[in-house]
């Protein structure tokens, strides 16, 4: 028999089915405000107005980015282990697949107007520029990579040292201009405290699921210092805004279980198993959505602009998944064969946020 030994790694998690009830739920509320804060920001934007939206935006900013990285790393235990090549395809060659192929469509779509401003021979570097600084809301899927990467180049490090320089780096407020090194320094720890924190992640579920009422109560509380914070300016200064991000990531952990427990919004859950589709595709509808509002529409509140921008977002981009698989083009949203470079392993497997 062999001897037991004290594994240094977080504990693996599991579900029968494939997938994890809550992480949906949190992925479903993540993935809106990320749409909401783009859709919000940009109509008030080309419009010189705010609106009531803006209130919410605001309030979710503490946390929306910091909740959708601590649950990309939430089942990183589970595949950290495999080989190079394994975990590469998995953890770097499926995002660049999708970073390349929709970084191309949006330049697509976007070249004339660039073009029209300056000319195309800046539109091409503007293009090749986009593989070193991430191109507009497709920074996500650029940066989780470098956080795979860096992960397990770092197992043998111990974790409590890597995690005090992660958080270091976000109480510092690093700002160069360039979004990787930026972003890299604001986030790395709240996907890191996913990985390392997994267990305790999952026994807050747990907890929550025990003592709805209680669970409750607290998000009542995290709420109103959360918006007391922003309201105040607060909620950006050192050491605050990585409470605020590891408070609020708890709080939509703590939501989405509650969601789960009763069964309510169940549209949530499904926009969180989609929730890649979403982040992909919405930029298309709600620019269109946006202009068309803004400059034909009979709506003239900013806030409800702000609100049908969002919606449409949303729905426009799980409509042109369901149209691409219908005529065909599952490329758009499924890494083909070609691209693999590591074969598929059959059976269900739980789902980080991607």
């Amino acid at each position: 028999m062999a001897a037991n030994r004290i594994s240094t790694e977080p504990r693996a998690v599991s579900a029968a089915d494939g997938r994890v009830d809550w992480v949906d739920y949190a992925k479903g509320i993540c993935i809106v405000m990320v749409v909401m804060m783009h859709s919000v920001l940009g109509v008030e934007l080309a419009s010189g107005q705010t609106g009531f939206m803006h209130v919410l935006v605001a309030f979710a900013k503490p946390f929306r980015m910091p909740d959708f990285f601590l649950i990309s790393g939430l089942f990183l235990a589970l595949v950290i282990g495999r080989d190079w090549r394994v975990y590469l395809d998995r953890k770097v060659v499926h995002f660049a697949y999708f970073y390349v192929l929709w970084v191309t469509i949006q330049f697509g779509f976007k070249a004339p107007s660039f073009a029209a401003e300056t000319s195309w021979s800046h539109v091409a570097l503007l293009y090749f520029e986009s593989f070193i600084e991430p191109f507009g809301t497709l920074w996500f899927i650029y940066l989780l990579p470098l956080f795979f990467v860096v992960t397990k180049l770092t197992r043998k490090i111990p974790a409590p040292a890597i995690w005090a320089v992660a958080a270091a780096l976000e109480a510092a407020h690093v700002i160069t201009g360039w979004t990787v090194i930026d972003e890299f320094c604001a986030r790395f720890v709240y996907f890191y405290s996913g990985y390392l924190f997994a267990d305790a992640v999952f026994a807050l579920s747990d907890r929550a699921r025990a003592r709805p009422s209680l669970a409750l109560a607290v998000l009542a509380l995290w709420a109103i210092v959360n918006g007391g914070l922003v309201a105040l300016g607060y909620s950006e200064r050192p050491l605050v805004s990585l409470m605020l991000g590891l408070a609020g990531a708890c709080a939509i952990v703590t939501l989405g279980t509650l969601l789960a427990r009763m069964r309510w919004l169940n549209f949530l859950r499904f926009l969180g198993e989609h929730s890649i589709v979403i982040y992909l595709a919405f930029f298309l509808p709600m620019a269109a959505t946006r202009t068309l509002l803004l400059h034909a529409g009979p709506i003239h509140d900013i806030g409800s602009i702000s609100l049908i921008v969002t919606f449409v977002g949303v729905v426009g981009a799980l409509a042109l998944w369901r149209i691409a698989l219908g005529v065909g083009a599952n490329f758009l949203f499924e890494r083909p064969p070609l691209f693999w470079i590591a074969p598929k392993k059959a059976g269900p497997v739980l789902q980080a946020a991607e």
